[in-house]
């Protein structure tokens, strides 16, 4: 892969280097296309992609390398198959991306890998490629795979008629496999002419086809039309119905002649007795679990049922694992019921599978319960609440069932190492469990386990222990873009974006390809780094792999945009997003804010109220900034309660922006209340307040406020103490902003800065100290801002110090040539010592510069009903 996107200068611990005989990488040599039937690799390669053995199918590939014949194509697309069954696609698209020379039988494997896993969108990206490739022209099983995926939604029906269409300008529209498929497509949403057309045109027709077909007349009602077709079936010379044959008539025609006569039909050829057989039902259920046909195991079991068949445990482990996996969790809880019911929730098996459910489901307070019902528990049991709780951020509870799990002398696995380690990262004070958790591994042998490794590199990393997660990351003896991602978010979250940009860099330098959460992290680097043009390239390569539809990715570059100031473009990709969610939403109504554009922040957030949209604590906060900002109380109020309808009027996020806002909108009154009604004052909530008082004049309670604060042990920080200089600066207590300003230094160790000086020198000027005011701006170990000269002229002006006024007003007009504001106070200047003449020059020289005094404005809000 040819992608030199940024500087790259490789980190001293980081080993991704583009290795010849790296297992995920190919020799640049033309591939071979015969099928090396000798090769003992075969058989091999063949029994892992039977048996989905994934580490049998690693050690063949292996083997494969090593021996020289990586550079025959039949292998390679052997190869991806492989890894496709055996659940690895990740591995199977990487290998896929490395084979430069691709047949229609490569793109075909991929193809049916994403068909398998049920990926459409990645699917139809691969198939635009390969449309636009040279590999030649698509194949009937281009096209079978595609038609797969267009049968499992509605939404894609109109997909497979393009497809249709393609077919038949190719030539493949009368081919076996293309018109079965057509057909399946077809009688599924109820386009029966369609489907009996392309049927009777076939020549060849298997029973799986027929059965296709009953199926079709039979679920839209059309059950006379089915027995004709179960009819003509029967009468055919070679082919006789099957099980699947009478059951769909069945399933749907519970009496009359028609289901007697089917019913006898199957009983007579002994079609049913295997679905009497709880053993075989089951059998038949587990294979559609495997195949990831979930809908057929949910109408077998309603078979089973409405016929009053016997179950076991093995049944409904079944049912639940596909109720799990094709998200059916409306009907979850009924199959709970009946597992009460039959008395089964004493099985291990059952349990953990109702666990794994609701789990899925984030009903964790109903996998807990079964959980502590359970009256045997194995290592499934407990691997399946830790893990729950970890990855629903209840890192605490994960904890405490580990420790109780240990107590009891439970040895744990990979898994639950895994599982604790991640709940570990998300915990702000696990002191060293995870260091514990990481000796107990090499003790046990379990170090080197890729789930244990990467989750050791993602807690070191999220402690900030960067050092450590590198030298984990560096001992790897694999590529493993899970620890890959770990530690590119480790680097973010510490502000090391530099550093996760080479590491990105050099994981695309060795050729291999980064996913979702990958890109969305480095543009985060790059929104951290305000590095536009690295950010620019990463976007061209997210649309370059066809990420640039991927909602997680999107809201990384809207982001990225809106932080480097090209609002524009940030706004163009937003429009172009077709359902934006919560967290691009966010992204560009924080951006207008920052951006001061506050009114189209409130009219966005009005537009994703009516998307269905549900905002956060994030988006409110920075409506509630908008609001401040405007001065807009009555918008205020009506944020403020949405935040108390969604539940986040708690958050400090919110709580502070609003005690912000109810400040700078005049209303303190509101603001104390909010204050005292809070369950958590942090320091910014204090500084909000603070800020507030001194803001509107009242700077002794805010001065007040400000020792209450230390009393109560909240730490003050270099925010705090501007609004403390504010209120001694705006009540006139000079002896008090000295005492502060150096209390800041000395007792807190913070360094003033520019506002802290600016506040000091505001406080001077209003006490008419003036030559001490202008002393502290020559000795401030930075240059004054314009801001603090323009507030000694204006003091300048109040006291008619025309000799201090002259000095300010040259500086200021030194860094701002165009101010009008020092030639209007200057020029007052001189009018109140009747100096006429320099009054004329002042604005004779505003006028020589076309400079025109700022108007003033007054804050309005109008209210519509």
């Amino acid at each position: 892969m040819r992608l030199p996107l940024l500087s790259y200068r490789p980190h001293p611990s980081i080993k991704l280097s583009a290795r010849s005989n790296s297992p995920f990488r190919l020799p640049c040599s033309q591939l071979s296309t015969a099928p090396p039937s000798h090769s003992p690799c075969l058989p091999a390669l063949r029994a892992a992609t039977a048996t989905g053995d994934l580490h049998l199918g690693r050690r063949t590939h292996a083997v494969i390398l090593t021996s020289g014949a990586a550079a025959n194509r039949f292998l390679t697309n052997n190869l991806i198959t492989m890894y496709s069954k055996c659940g690895s696609l990740p591995c199977a698209r990487r290998l896929f991306d490395q084979t430069s020379q691709r047949d229609a039988v490569t793109w075909n494997s991929l193809l049916s890998a994403y068909a398998l896993h049920g990926l459409p969108s990645d699917a139809f990206d691969l198939f635009h490629l390969f449309l636009c490739s040279p590999s030649g022209a698509p194949t009937a099983l281009t096209f079978t795979p595609l038609f797969k995926l267009c049968s499992a939604s509605s939404d894609l029906f109109p997909t497979s008629r393009a497809l249709h269409s393609l077919a038949m300008k190719i030539g493949l529209d009368s081919d076996d496999m293309v018109s079965s498929a057509l057909v399946n497509v077809y009688s599924k949403f109820g386009f029966l002419q369609e489907a009996h057309y392309i049927f009777d045109a076939m020549d060849e027709r298997d029973v799986v086809l027929w059965n296709i077909m009953i199926k079709g007349c039979a679920q839209l009602g059309r059950v006379q039309e089915a027995f004709l077709l179960f009819s003509a079936l029967h009468r055919s010379e070679i082919l006789r119905p099957d099980d699947n044959s009478v059951r769909s008539i069945l399933i749907v025609q519970q009496s009359g002649r028609i289901f007697e006569q089917v019913q006898a039909y199957g009983i007579k050829r002994r079609l049913l007795d295997d679905f009497s057989d709880v053993i075989s039902c089951n059998s038949f259920m587990s294979e559609r679990v495997k195949s990831g046909d979930y809908d057929t195991v949910l109408e077998r079991f309603l078979e089973m049922n409405r016929l009053n068949l016997d179950y076991d445990n093995v049944t409904f482990v079944i049912v639940l694992s596909a109720v799990t996996s094709g998200h059916h969790y409306e009907v979850g809880e009924q199959f709970h019921a009946m597992v009460k019911k039959l008395g089964l929730c004493s099985d291990v098996s059952v349990s953990n599978s109702l666990m794994n459910m609701y789990a899925k489901m984030s009903s964790l307070d109903y996998a807990n319960l079964v959980f502590e019902e359970m009256e045997v528990l194995d290592l499934v049991s407990w691997n399946t609440m830790i893990s729950s709780f970890a990855q629903n951020s209840l890192g605490a509870e994960s904890v405490e069932l580990f420790i109780e799990m240990s107590r009891l002398g439970v040895p744990p696995d990979q898994f639950t190492l895994a599982s604790i380690l991640r709940a570990c990262s998300g915990i702000s004070k696990s002191y060293s469990l995870h260091e514990q958790i990481h000796c107990f591994s090499l003790k046990q042998g379990l170090f080197k386990d890729v789930f244990v490794l990467t989750a050791l590199v993602d807690v070191y990393a999220k402690k900030g222990r960067l050092e450590e997660a590198e030298i984990l990351f560096s001992g790897m003896d694999w590529f493993d873009l899970a620890s890959c991602n770990a530690l590119i978010s480790g680097y973010v979250t510490n502000s090391c974006g530099n550093k996760a940009l080479e590491l990105f860099t050099s994981i695309i330098r060795a050729g291999e390809r980064p996913n979702d959460f990958t890109l969305a992290t480095v543009l985060k680097a790059c929104s951290g780094l305000v590095a536009f043009e690295q950010g620019k390239q990463i976007h061209a390569y997210a649309i370059k792999l066809g990420f640039d539809s991927d909602l997680c990715v999107c809201s990384g570059i809207l982001d990225m945009y809106i932080k480097c100031g090209n609002f524009e473009e940030a706004s163009s990709i937003f429009s172009n997003i077709s359902k934006p969610d919560d967290v691009a939403w966010t992204a560009m109504i924080s951006g207008c804010v920052d951006n001061g554009d506050e009114e189209y922040a409130l009219n966005l957030y009005h537009q994703m109220r009516q998307s269905r949209a549900m905002p956060d604590e994030f988006t409110l906060a920075s409506l509630i900034k908008a609001c401040s900002c405007l001065a807009a109380l009555g918008q205020g109020r009506q944020i403020h309660g949405n935040a108390i309808k969604f539940g986040c009027a708690s958050d400090p996020f919110v709580g502070t922006a609003l005690l912000d806002m109810y400040a700078k909108c005049g209303n303190l009154e509101d603001s104390f209340c909010l204050f005292k009604r809070m369950n958590v004052t942090n320091t910014a909530s204090w500084n909000a307040l603070i800020l507030g008082l001194a803001q509107h004049g009242n700077g002794k309670e805010a001065l007040n406020l400000f020792k209450h604060m230390i009393s109560q042990g909240i730490e003050p920080d270099k925010i705090t103490f501007v609004g403390v200089l504010s209120a001694c600066s705006h009540s006139g207590l000079v002896s008090q902003v000295y005492s502060y300003f150096d209390s800041m230094r000395i007792n807190y160790h913070i360094d003033p800065e520019v506002e802290h000086y600016s506040c000091l020198v505001d406080a001077l000027g209003r006490a008419g100290l003036l030559g001490e005011a202008e002393k502290v701006i020559e000795t401030m170990p930075f240059n004054a801002s314009a801001s603090m000269y323009r507030a000694l002229l204006g003091a300048c002006r109040i006291q008619g110090n025309m000799e201090v006024g002259q000095r300010i007003a040259t500086n200021l007009l030194g860094l701002e040539p165009l101010d009008s504001s020092a030639y209007v106070l200057l020029s007052n200047i001189y009018a109140s010592a009747n100096r006429w003449e320099d009054v004329n020059k002042a604005r004779k020289a505003m006028a020589n510069r076309n400079i025109k005094k700022d108007p003033g404005y007054s804050w309005i809000e109008v209210l519509l009903t």
